[in-house]
């Protein structure tokens, strides 16, 4: 695009996009995500009971969730106790892990409720999650 100034002499405008306020705004975006994101992962609210051996967690597993209100979750989502089976079933269940978190106030019949539906899916080798003593 061209125009003329007052004295005559022939300009052309200037058609380039100044990137560095996109590139700022991308970066201060991509620091917000980045400090958010571990805050958005924390899942379901669950008091594990404390015990003096625990096992550092290295690898991703199923995780089933018993919350204080005796829910039961696969993963992030509720699912039904009847159903639970079902949504466990996989190919090899002897050598699939379980990782079960229950509430320390969780009474012991949901909790052994809970054991025997993922044993019907065939999986033995269940994992309890607990927290170390000093641990908050």
């Amino acid at each position: 695009m061209a125009f003329t100034t007052r004295e005559g002499h022939t300009r052309t405008a200037l058609a380039e996009i100044n990137i560095t306020p996109l590139v700022d705004v991308v970066l201060v975006l991509l620091v917000i995500f980045m400090l958010t994101a571990p805050v958005l992962q924390s899942g379901i609210d669950v008091s594990v009971p404390k015990t003096r051996t625990v096992k550092e967690v290295t690898e991703q597993r199923a995780v089933v969730t018993i919350d204080r209100q005796q829910r039961v979750f696969l993963g992030e989502a509720p699912v039904n106790l009847a159903e639970l089976p079902g949504k466990l079933r996989s190919p090899d269940p002897a050598h699939q892990v379980i990782y079960l978190r229950a509430d320390e106030k969780v009474p012991f019949g949901a909790f052994a409720s809970v054991m025997d539906a993922v044993k019907q899916a065939g999986i033995t080798n269940i994992s309890i999650v607990t927290q170390p003593l000093g641990q908050k």
